[in-house]
């Protein structure tokens, strides 16, 4: 009888699998965060949370078995130096999953994948986005605020464009329009 694996195998061979799980997780902790498709976000994060509860033994060989799989060298020593202080007091849920919209090209569903102890709350990230859409699309409160001030910016600027239009042409704009030559062509008058 056939039962249900947990893991997903993301259209990949094994190895190919294990590869980008583990370059994943190498971006992850270099970066603390990621944007990938829904699955390959999910399936990294167990691989990520396994990497980071072994780190928090500190031993030589939780390095040499971690390094195993991320291959990084860089990657490994942010993960000792960094994030391991950082989560020592977490029994794990080291990573969020945050969904986002589908993706324009395929429509994929994406996510990010963020280390929780670097990031501030996704919330406050949303909120950002849906008041600058507002601004662009509606205008905001506040630009309704300002909209006396830029009256008086734009009556300003009328109020010197008349100045600088009665003033005078020069005697080489006269010579030049009057003889139907550029300025250039036109003779230079010696002072």
């Amino acid at each position: 009888m056939r039962k249900v694996k947990s893991a997903r195998k993301l259209g990949r061979t094994a190895t190919h699998r294990r590869a980008t799980l583990a370059n994943l997780s190498t971006q992850l902790l270099l970066h603390k965060r990621i944007e990938t498709t829904e699955a390959k976000a999910k399936e990294a994060r167990k691989y990520v949370e396994k990497i980071i509860t072994k780190a928090k033994d500190g031993t030589v060989h939780a390095q040499r078995i971690i390094f195993r799989k991320i291959r990084d060298k860089a990657a490994v020593r942010e993960l000792f130096e960094d994030i391991v202080g950082k989560v020592a007091d977490r029994n794990g849920g080291y990573t969020r999953v945050v969904k986002l919209a589908p993706r324009y090209g395929d429509a994929a569903k994406m996510a990010v994948l963020e280390l929780v102890d670097y990031t501030e709350s996704p919330v406050d990230t949303k909120k950002q986005a849906k008041q600058d859409r507002s601004r662009r699309v509606r205008g905001s409160k506040k630009a309704v605020k300002t909209a006396p001030e830029v009256v008086e910016s734009v009556a300003q600027e009328t109020a010197e464009a008349p100045a600088e239009k009665n003033v005078e042409p020069s005697v080489e704009n006269e010579s030049a329009a009057s003889a139907g030559k550029n300025k250039e062509t036109a003779p230079k008058e010696k002072e």
